[in-house]
């Protein structure tokens, strides 16, 4: 009976010992991956610090200059100050109307093309 035990203890540890091999690969997998996306993260962070920090320079500059100058007032302080935001909605108007005077456009030149006079194609239309 102890002899079937101590193969029993054998065989679980080396099962055990097969999983624990099996785990560090699959973590050194997973380690490689995590190592790749926190140094993206870093650079992009450091990217990201690096230009914002331009910009608020130029407007400190700016700011500066003005108030030598005797010409910073609330008003142009707060629209140097305040943080751009985009919208949707200027960006759909401006593809509408780019929408439309192509639209235009191609009325205009089949009409041209067509040879009708424009005469004729003012009566077509009604």
């Amino acid at each position: 009976m102890s002899k079937d035990l101590e193969k029993k203890s054998e065989e679980l540890e080396q099962t055990l010992a097969k999983q624990l091999e099996l785990l560090k690969k699959d973590s050194e997998d997973w380690l490689k991956v995590g190592a790749a996306v926190a140094v993206g993260a870093l650079l992009t962070y450091g990217i990201v610090k690096a230009t914002r920090k331009k910009k608020v320079r130029n407007t400190e500059k700016a700011l500066e200059v003005l108030e030598k100058e005797g010409l910073l007032n609330d008003d142009i302080k707060k629209r140097l100050t305040k943080p751009k935001s985009s919208s949707f909605w200027p960006s759909l108007t401006q593809r509408l109307l780019i929408l439309g005077l192509a639209l235009a456009k191609d009325k205009i030149y089949s009409d041209f093309f067509s040879g009708n006079t424009s005469q004729e194609v003012i009566e077509k239309d009604k």
